[in-house]
């Protein structure tokens, strides 16, 4: 990790350690949206970023003062005058192949709106990364954060979180403290990405377990992620990453399981070999590269390495460092999945 000089750890801890006036990017996205409510609960006036007036329109019933904009357009510093922070949650999360657009979008984006916020005089910012910044398709047991990037990355996605990460702790300075948080697994109430698919997968017939489904995953609720970024805010140090989850690993089947559960719909039984799966990405791949993307593969090693293969990571230095500690536990988290489901 970049190690920032000791002038540049001093401003991390010290300077700004609650905003009065935050700017987030991706607010209309699932984690977005839910720092937004967070924050403004918080008292924390909310300058959200959004992509079209429509999505503006919801932060703006939320109690935030919506902006459309792009992250990539470098005139978006107007929209940061008098903010202290900035939480970067815009990305594109895609895990087929992304290829240049989504370079572009990753961290082409993120260097344009850190400069952007540096120009405009934010002190603080942190920037929402991934685990996948470590995965290659083979199984990540117990990673922390000295864990080095693969030489050869999964896939688009992870390439691009990579160069974005480079690109941000590159610009911690004395005056301008760059923090990282890497989740893993986002889940949760108003999920609008991972449960949507798993169920959609389930009711298709789609879902089946690789080689059982017993390999272990860390996870991160959304109001766990929502705390470490606060957290990260207040006391992360510059030029810093930190993993954030809900604490102890659990079997991939369990974990999917309950919450096909909480929606009302049993997981199935079917189970599939690994290396049946990985021949399947490494071809999901294959027609990727030839068609550019303009042929959606069922299967790539991207998804391949999220799903299939045991991803569990160590807290210790964000429970060390930030005080972390998951505020909501699995069971708490699925009972409110279920009782929203159940108020559908």
């Amino acid at each position: 990790m970049t190690n920032p000089s000791s002038a540049a750890t001093g401003a991390a801890t010290s300077a700004h350690a609650c905003a009065r006036r935050l700017f987030v990017t991706g607010a209309a996205g699932y984690v977005g949206r839910n720092l937004v409510r967070r924050f403004l609960s918080d008292g924390v006036e909310v300058v959200a970023l959004a992509r079209s007036p429509e999505a503006a329109d919801r932060l703006r019933a939320l109690g935030a003062v919506a902006v459309v904009g792009d992250i990539l357009d470098p005139g978006i510093g107007q929209a940061m005058a008098g903010c202290d922070a900035l939480v970067h949650a815009a990305a594109d999360t895609d895990h087929g192949h992304g290829g240049a657009a989504q370079m572009r979008t990753n961290a082409e984006g993120t260097r344009t709106i850190l400069r952007a916020a540096r120009a405009a005089g934010v002190r603080r910012v942190v920037h929402l990364s991934t685990e996948s910044v470590l995965s290659d398709g083979r199984p990540l047991r117990h990673v922390d954060e000295t864990t080095p990037y693969p030489a050869r990355p999964a896939g688009s996605y992870s390439r691009s979180k990579i160069a974005a990460e480079k690109i941000a702790l590159s610009m911690n300075d004395e005056t301008f403290a760059v923090v990282v948080v890497r989740p893993r697994f986002v889940w949760g109430r108003d999920d609008t990405t991972a449960l949507p698919t798993l169920v959609e997968a389930a009711r298709s017939g789609q879902l089946a377990w690789i080689d059982g489904g017993g390999y272990r995953t860390s996870t991160t609720h959304i109001d766990n992620l929502c705390h470490g970024v606060d957290l990260a805010l207040r006391a992360g140090r510059g030029g810093e990453v930190y993993f954030l989850s809900d604490g102890e690993p659990m079997a991939f089947r369990t974990f999917v399981s309950a919450l096909l559960e909480t929606q009302g719909m049993a997981a199935p039984d079917k189970v599939v070999p690994r290396g049946v799966v990985r021949a399947v990405a490494a071809v999901g791949d294959l027609i990727g590269l030839v068609t550019r993307g303009a042929k959606p593969a069922p299967l790539t090693l991207q998804g391949f390495a999220a799903s299939a293969v045991e991803v569990t990571l160590d807290i210790g230095k964000a429970r060390r460092e930030l005080g972390y500690a998951p505020v909501v536990s699995l069971a708490e988290g699925l009972a409110e999945l279920a009782a929203s489901a159940r108020q559908r």
